[in-house]
């Protein structure tokens, strides 16, 4: 099947792109002797999980305990979550994970700490666990230079096993250009190395070191005291990270494909993907060098500056050879949100239309319990 065959609005995937951006990022991990545990909330697709386990990676990163799940029933062994539970039916689920695999939870504060030992304690089942560390986002995580005091609270938790600490320098999307991105960079590094010769001049062994986000991973990747690294959006890449010049147009492997429907005036375009096929990301934590919600390939003059739930509207500055009926490809903002808003992606190889790939782990609740 042709690519100019299929229905618009589409959510198409390059898959020489992707499996170009999978081998890159391992190739670096390997040359640096560290591990790639790719964070999944990216693309939230077992398919995509089995390429970057075939290319190297020894473990996986998760956003919700749905995809934590659906790698432990995929057969993955090394499974780690972003973040903290305390609901009792979410610390139930983390307690049934630990029994199936090799699973890695985060932690940042007592109180869901002593709820996650007494319930693990009362199940006879050890939780594994790394400390997170405040690397200069301010959303989760221990202040580096506070992190032995917290390390030593948790002490008499029988039920949980100390591996290590971890971070994520999210704060580096606020970045606008290329040259702000070793200051975040600095930071990652410089917390990392601040709580961990804390906590081992105190005797603690750590065993996991973890760090990542895409624009940081480049740099940040042969950091002495980091040893596994979680990048996430280099396997599709997008708007954002043209943004800062971490991926050119041509890393970029996913993108919407639509056609233009309207013209009602001369510089106003509107083609069939509207917010339900891009998200209505301009941008994370402060970023302001992002133009509209995408970019369109081959198409500098044009602006998609205003979505609908189903068409969005382009802006033309200048001339245009667009027309009614064209096909237009829209690299997303932020492909994670894209990713999450279809049930497949559709693989392509130049204009042919090779397969589908399924995007199986993007529920965010469990229907444990529910009648």
């Amino acid at each position: 099947m042709e690519k100019k065959e299929l229905q618009t609005p589409a959510i198409l995937v390059d898959l020489d792109i992707l499996e170009n951006n999978i081998k890159k990022a391992q190739a670096l991990c390997d040359a640096h002797d560290k591990e790639l545990w790719p964070m999944i909330k990216t693309h939230k697709s077992t398919e995509i999980v089995k390429m970057q386990q075939e290319a190297g990676a020894a473990g996986f990163l998760c956003g919700t305990l749905d995809e934590c799940e659906g790698l432990a029933k995929a057969g993955i062994k090394n499974i780690m979550y972003a973040y903290p539970v305390a609901s009792p039916v979410n610390i139930q689920r983390v307690i049934e994970l630990s029994k199936k695999c090799n699973f890695i939870i985060r932690i940042d504060n007592y109180d869901g700490a002593k709820m996650l030992n007494d319930a693990a304690e009362a199940a006879g089942v050890k939780v594994n666990y790394t400390i997170i560390i405040d690397s200069g986002l301010h959303r989760f995580g221990i202040l580096p230079e506070k992190v032995l005091d917290f390390a030593n609270s948790l002490k008499d938790f029988k039920a949980l096993n100390f591996l290590g600490i971890s971070t994520h320098p999210g704060h580096v999307y606020s970045a606008s250009k290329q040259e702000d991105i070793p200051l975040y960079v600095k930071d990652e590094k410089n917390a990392v190395k601040t709580a961990a010769d804390s906590l081992r001049a105190a005797g603690y062994e750590l065993k996991l070191i973890t760090s990542g986000s895409t624009p940081t991973f480049y740099d940040a990747v042969s950091d002495e005291n980091i040893n596994v690294f979680h990048p996430g959006n280099y396997v599709f890449m997008d708007n954002i990270q043209l943004s800062t010049n971490t991926a050119k147009e041509s890393d970029c492997a996913l993108f919407v494909y639509a056609t233009v429907i309207s013209h009602p005036l001369e510089e106003l375009f509107i083609c069939d993907a509207g917010a339900k096929c891009l998200g209505l990301d301009q941008g994370a934590h402060g970023n302001t060098a992002i133009k509209g919600y995408g970019h369109v390939k081959g198409h500098p003059e044009l602006t998609v500056f205003s979505l609908s739930e189903e068409v969005g509207k382009l802006h033309v500055e200048g001339k245009t050879n667009l027309k009614v009926g064209d096909t237009i490809e829209i690299i997303p903002n932020h492909s994670c949100s894209t990713a999450n808003l279809t049930s497949y992606l559709i693989g392509c190889r130049g204009q042919k239309v090779e397969k589908l790939i399924k995007v199986d782990m993007r529920g965010n609740s469990t229907t444990k319990g529910v009648k």
